[in-house]
């Protein structure tokens, strides 16, 4: 509005007047359902438009700019993460990737796959304001990393040596917890990739905040305190489970710097999960908000951890989005049980000797081969044992000529300087399928248009599959991506694109239907309501050897939250405190051990607050202002629907289980 105020104002193409007599009934006619103080804005952006254009003089030189500077090279990490950046990623930045040949892409990693962890390389500063840490005021709880939607805001252990190498604008303090007396904490933020939707800030529980929202101007001095830490202080152990809210923000965010909203519901859980799993995950992810902020070309925001591992991560389609995280998920076990196979044959081979290293650290392998960590532990020993035993350096080689010549000579493959022999080939075989050896962790992402919609009959006969898969579902209750269009998961009485007098029918409840089954995990969580119940809920549904289904609340720039989505934590919180959304899990474990499989963890609502809580937000709030009388009814029936799911989550609860 201000410019098209302002462009009115110098073209003179109408009487001043009556133009703005036209935009301000144009603002009534397109904002007037969103209230009287959402109209009275967009007039005073008018009314300053115009009272407020100032002249520029554009220097003579502008006529004849000079060339554009060289791209940077000071672009440092993986040779073929460099090589992309430079050849192809700040190309397509400035908006010239036309100019780019074939031969551009062919010639990075992988051919026309995008490096992991390029998204860090962008810095793209589109922030008015970023986060100033507050050292002094700070209580170390790590909430403020936790909610970040742009894995932006970090925590830092240093050591003695970090700290003093450390620029002066990375402020510390003595670090808290037993064990840690010679470490350094500090909270950091890479203010050139922040979003400035100020969260962090937001969510600091520190009588007096730790954290402060500044000018960008003054932010950006802070920057290379960001950029030493990355580059220079390791990952210390701080006696911080990675199962609880603290410790789980010492890990290194596998998701980083996404290109969602300033403020987004989604991507914290995203980022929270790759923090836990990412360096084994397998991501499919359906066409949707998910799939833009995850992907969107010319870069990635999932990257790599200190070893190189991370997400690997593919998008697919709305409606077979399931069934393409389902291949994945058989690919691997197939792969698995092939494996077990080989090492069968191997640990079988009459030359297999029982003390020898390859023999126990198979053995190791198999035992740990289904334990997330203990895998982890067990691959390492085991890849070792194999490159040793497949290995042969030159006196090996020569001692083996001269002792036996014949066997050498049917069993030495010269041209590819590599033993023959039938225990080597099984050996190779076991080692070609190193990628696997850590248990893999399939994960398949999504928004509620899909869940509830489109991609249902493939949710469906996934989950029904009973095989070790998991299902995250973003739930913002509307097709987010793609306009705001009513979902199935779209509530009575919100308005959305195709429900513009509000949606008459009640919510799917998508979570009863996969509980139903009685052998899927099924968990509802909201971050901001619950942090400790968030990360429960994925530690479970991760380490359940079956299908597990994990449906987020996420609010959304869809919704008109009142006060914008700086507060996308209180939302949620408000949502759980008020009954419009319940926190609970269903784990099928407990029922073997004579224990409830349902456990509601949201406390009691205070329905007082439903009301309340529905009005904050334009998707229903303009109901009322465009259909009062309809709108009443559907409120009423929005909370009476609230109320019934909350009592039969109730009675699940109250259900007695003997073993």
């Amino acid at each position: 509005m201000i410019l098209q105020a302002a462009f009115f104002k110098l073209s003179e193409i109408l009487p001043i007047d009556d133009a703005v007599t036209y935009m301000k009934d144009a603002i009534k006619a397109t904002y007037g359902r969103r209230g009287e103080e959402v109209v009275n804005m967009n007039n005073q952006a008018v009314d300053k438009g115009i009272a407020n254009v100032v002249k520029v003089d554009v220097p003579d030189s502008w006529k004849n700019p000079a060339p554009d500077a060289a791209v940077s090279s000071d672009v440092h990490g993986r040779e073929s993460v460099t090589k992309y950046v430079g050849n192809v990623m700040s190309t397509m930045n400035l908006m010239r990737g036309d100019d780019l040949p074939v031969s551009a892409f062919l010639d990075t990693e992988c051919g026309s796959l995008i490096p992991s962890g390029t998204a860090q390389y962008e810095k793209r500063a589109i922030n008015v304001d970023a986060p100033r840490w507050i050292p002094e005021n700070c209580i170390q709880c790590n909430q403020c990393s936790y909610v970040c939607p742009h894995s932006v805001i970090r925590p830092f252990v240093l050591d003695e040596a970090e700290a003093a190498a450390a620029p002066k604008s990375a402020k510390t303090v003595k670090m808290n917890g037993k064990g840690n007396e010679a470490y350094q904490f500090a909270v950091i933020p890479s203010v050139l990739d922040c979003t400035g939707c100020g969260s962090c800030a937001n969510v600091c529980p520190a009588k007096n905040k730790a954290l402060e929202m500044i000018p960008i101007e003054e932010a950006s001095l802070l920057q290379e305190a960001y950029d030493y830490a990355i580059d220079n202080v390791t990952a210390k152990e701080t006696g911080f489970a990675a199962t609880t809210v603290k410790g789980s923000q010492f890990l290194k965010p596998l998701l980083e710097f996404p290109g969602a909203c300033a403020g987004c519901g989604e991507t914290p859980y995203a980022k929270l999960i790759t923090q836990l799993f990412g360096d084994r995950m397998y991501i499919a992810n359906a066409t949707g908000c998910s799939s833009i902020w995850g992907g969107s070309a010319p870069v990635t925001p999932y990257t790599t951890n200190a070893e190189g591992r991370g997400p690997a991560w593919a998008n697919s389609l709305f409606e077979d989005n399931a069934e393409f995280g389902y291949g994945m998920a058989v690919a691997n076990k197939q792969r698995r049980e092939r494996l077990v196979d080989n090492i069968g044959k191997m640990l079988g081979h009459e030359w297999m000797k029982e003390d020898s290293q390859l023999c126990i650290a198979a053995k190791k392998w198999l035992e740990a081969k289904d334990d997330a960590e203990a895998s982890k532990t067990a691959s390492v020993e085991f890849e070792e044992a194999l490159e040793w035993a497949t290995t042969f350096d030159d006196e090996e080689i020569d001692g083996w000529k001269k002792a036996d010549p014949k066997s050498y000579e049917e069993m030495w493959d010269k041209e590819k300087n590599r033993c023959n022999c039938s225990l080597c080939s099984i050996a190779r075989d076991v080692l070609a399928d190193k990628d696997v050896f850590v248990k893999p962790s399939v994960w398949v992402f999504g928004g509620d248009g899909w869940a509830y919609d489109i991609g249902y009959g493939g949710l469906d006969h996934v989950l029904a599959s009973g095989e070790n898969i998991n299902v995250f579902v973003f739930d913002t209750e509307v097709y987010s991506n793609t306009g705001g269009q009513a979902s199935k998961s779209t509530p009575t009485g919100a308005v959305a694109q195709f429900a513009a007098a509000g949606k008459p029918v009640k919510k799917k409840d998508l979570a009863k239907i996969a509980m139903a089954y009685g052998y899927v995990y099924v968990a509802q969580i909201a971050m901001g309501s619950n942090y400790q119940q968030t990360l429960n809920a994925l530690l479970e549904a991760e380490s359940y050897d079956g299908p597990s289904l994990v449906i987020a609340y996420a609010p959304c720039i869809n919704h008109g939250i009142k006060g914008g989505m700086a507060h996308t934590p209180t939302v949620g919180k408000e949502a759980v405190e008020s009954g419009y959304w319940s926190l609970w899990r269903y784990n099928p474990s407990l029922e073997a051990e004579g224990k409830n499989p349902f456990t509601l963890d949201s406390k009691e609502p205070d329905w007082a607050k439903f009301r309340k809580f529905i009005m904050s937000e334009v998707r229903y709030n303009s109901l009322q202002k465009s259909f009062p009388t309809e709108a009443e009814e559907l409120f009423t029936a929005a909370e009476e629907n609230a109320k019934w799911r909350y009592e039969s989550y109730k009675r699940y609860a109250a259900m007695k289980f003997e073993k």
